[in-house]
């Protein structure tokens, strides 16, 4: 992507991508050191919301807890199942941009019925419905997107997570905000490679694999927003596990980070078996034809979402789409209307 290229630059969805740089360079991290302590003497967090709101952020931050072996119990799940829970004892943070959304505002609600004190609200917007059901309410600081996709939010929303765990953990100071920007940019502008343009826009189902991190389901879920095509998330080797029996030998997988250990397997199952094409966005060389980013460490998910996004902004654009203006999806999926 080139904002000084018209092509790109006339599209709100690209302009937000870009302005993910800035978010995060400026990023506070200290602005959760309190909240962190209160989350940790609760021992129990909760993180929900609906879609872009909920996967990376949510699932990123549960994958480095537990790698970390964090004494801090996480989940995750939407607002309507997670109204079912006895979160009586549960820190929940319920995250929604438009600080509307009717399952997020509900469950709030519900939390302040049963006088949860501890339920947080994460939004883009200040004085919403979702902040008068929260007990505390974050506002972020990158401002109301106007693209349907959710793109610059959702790193903010993981960004904010993260700087919980990591004042929990004694960490903080591995945010690296200012040279995780320089890298998100790298991967925002790099080049892809048009005959992986071309591939993807002839497929007629784009898959994403990878870790249960929030990466590649959330790139799916944007392949649905920005292309217009099918697409699914195979988790972990799902793969491999039985869905190679409906795949086309015309759609194109992309693999986020893959696993050492079963890139032959891939190579046998899909390559050779089924007869498609398999991409890998990594930070490193792989048997695959590569999308190789800067490596960033821990926060090199961060730079696999951001290439993710370019990769689909190609595709997008190679297809005619206007970016801006889907037929069918909302920017507010379920808006919380009070009468």
């Amino acid at each position: 992507m080139n904002l000084q290229d018209p092509k790109y630059a006339k599209h709100a969805l690209v302009q937000e991508m870009m302005e993910t740089v800035r978010v995060v360079k400026n990023f506070n991290p200290n602005q959760t050191r309190e909240i962190a302590g209160r989350i940790q003497s609760v021992g129990k967090l909760l993180l929900t919301g609906e879609g872009s709101s909920r996967i990376f952020p949510a699932k990123n931050t549960i994958r480095k807890s537990l790698k970390w072996g964090l004494g801090l119990n996480i989940f995750t799940d939407g607002s309507r199942q997670s109204a079912q829970y006895d979160l009586a004892k549960f820190a929940v943070f319920c995250a929604s941009n438009s600080g509307r959304t009717k399952e997020v505002v509900l469950l709030a609600k519900k939390l302040r019925e049963i006088h949860n004190d501890n339920r947080f609200g994460l939004s883009a917007n200040a004085g919403t419905l979702l902040e008068e059901a929260c007990a505390q309410t974050f506002v972020l600081t990158c401002g109301w997107e106007q693209a349907v996709a959710a793109t610059k939010s959702v790193i903010e929303q993981a960004l904010f997570y993260e700087s919980i765990i990591r004042h929990i953990s004694g960490t903080i100071s591995g945010l690296g905000c200012a040279e995780l920007a320089g890298k998100i940019e790298t991967a925002l502008t790099m080049a892809i490679p048009g005959d992986i343009t071309a591939a993807a826009v002839k497929a007629p189902t784009i898959y994403f694999a990878g870790y249960n991190d929030g990466v590649a389901e959330e790139l799916t879920l944007k392949t649905n927003e920005i292309t217009r095509k099918k697409s699914d998330f195979l988790e972990g080797t799902y793969a491999v596990h039985g869905i190679e029996e409906v795949m086309d030998p015309n759609d194109i997988v992309f693999v986020v980070d893959p696993i050492d250990e079963e890139m032959d397997k891939f190579q046998d199952v899909l390559v050779k078996g089924v007869g498609l094409k398999v991409i890998a966005i990594a930070n490193r060389e792989t048997p695959f034809p590569t999308i190789r980013v800067p490596d960033a460490g821990e926060m090199t998910p961060y730079i696999y979402l951001s290439a993710g996004w370019n990769v689909l902004t190609e595709i997008g654009l190679a297809s005619g789409i206007n970016l801006d203006k889907p037929q069918r999806a909302r920017k507010v999926g379920n808006e919380l209307i009070v009468s």
